[in-house]
């Protein structure tokens, strides 16, 4: 059974990954595991941390002297780890590539929507009692034309959604991607982009 040290841990974290496992001992940190508090590792055989730790050279050479072999990210960019350092102390590095491109593609609807049909603003006089329509007229998204920048999983995601709601998608990215044009995105150059779209 490993003995793995979660950093920068939030109430949620604890909710999941106290349930998900039974072969790996998880003790939690709110602190963010940096060069002050890596002593809190001694004992761990792996931790697992998130985008604001720091996992520069001094912290990966502690790792190793306390027996860490292993840097699980919570994330999928890797950009606050030293991974030449990783290299050179052989402290093994992994991260999640891709969680999912379509939560984050509705999470992008759902602001859209918010804007566009002002459900904060309504829901707050609701709660007060105020069933005023005045000031709260938004737009539909059907019909309009959504500027996207960047088409990978994401970006895929989201104009496949966008499409089905009725709205154009024109779209820059420096690598266009066939199934995008198949599905009608219309690429074109970024300042295109911006002049052309609503949203």
């Amino acid at each position: 059974m490993a003995k793995v040290a979660f950093f920068s841990t939030q109430p949620y974290d604890r909710k999941f990954f106290e349930n998900s496992t039974d072969k790996h001992e998880i003790e939690f940190f709110e602190t963010r595991l940096n060069r002050k508090t890596v002593n809190l590792v001694q004992g761990f055989d792996a931790v697992c941390v998130f985008v604001n730790d720091h996992i520069e050279e001094e912290v990966l050479r502690n790792l190793k002297e306390q027996g860490v072999g292993l840097v699980a990210l919570r994330c999928a960019g890797f950009n606050n780890v030293d991974l030449n350092a990783a290299d050179k102390h052989h402290v093994r590095v992994m991260r999640v590539p891709a969680y999912s491109p379509e939560a984050v593609a509705e999470h992008a609807l759902a602001l859209i929507m918010t804007l566009a049909r002002k459900t904060h603003k309504a829901y707050n006089r609701v709660r007060d009692g105020n069933f005023s329509l005045v000031k709260l007229n938004g737009f539909m998204v059907h019909g309009k034309t959504i500027g996207l920048i960047g088409t990978g999983k994401i970006g895929q995601a989201f104009s496949r959604i966008m499409l089905g709601m009725g709205a154009k998608v024109v779209a820059y990215d420096k690598f266009p991607a066939d199934n995008m044009k198949q599905m009608g995105v219309e690429y074109m150059e970024l300042d295109d982009v911006f002049k052309n779209s609503d949203i």
